[in-house]
């Protein structure tokens, strides 16, 4: 069964619901990109935070509150250009995510941060972090099938929750 459908046959399980969701967007993830550390973050443009709503390694990096953007490149690529910013050396990374050494700790120095676009809007990114130079520009236009299931997944969160995103 190809990847894609695996994720919409885990949705269609009776009883599953967003936490199930994301799961499957994991595995979807592992399976056309590679990815080590998983996160979802959803992002308020407007009010410039986000929020960790889904992670693989919750004792490194926990499911929280809001926290602000960081300024930087990152930001213009992706949340105003709503483009997957690549970094694949811990350099790159330490340019942009104050926490590099914990990342580092973790075994990953590459990173893609998918924007997930919903009306015209960045409502979330999709983040993978895997070892030095993973990130290819291969991998990084396989990561475009992310986006939709990604959606799924935010907007389910939203909704199971009775929450407005960020």
């Amino acid at each position: 069964m190809p990847d894609y459908q695996k994720f919409v046959a885990a949705l269609e399980e009776p009883g599953k619901g967003w936490e199930d969701a994301f799961a499957a967007l994991e595995t979807l993830t592992r399976e056309k990109v590679g990815v080590k550390l998983f996160t979802v973050m959803t992002a308020d443009t407007d009010a410039k935070r986000s929020r960790r709503i889904y992670s693989n390694m919750p004792d490194a990096y926990p499911v929280s509150g809001t926290k602000p953007y960081n300024e930087t490149h990152w930001s213009d690529i992706t949340l105003k250009q709503k483009r997957t910013f690549v970094a694949n050396t811990i350099e790159d990374i330490a340019g942009v995510f104050d926490d590099h050494e914990l990342i580092k700790s973790l075994g990953c120095e590459s990173v893609i941060n998918v924007p997930v676009i919903v009306g015209g809007d960045v409502i979330a990114t999709i983040n993978c972090l895997h070892e030095k130079g993973h990130y290819t520009e291969e991998r990084v236009k396989a990561a475009d099938a992310l986006k939709l299931p990604g959606a799924v997944c935010v907007l389910l969160h939203e909704k199971s929750k009775g929450e407005n995103l960020a």
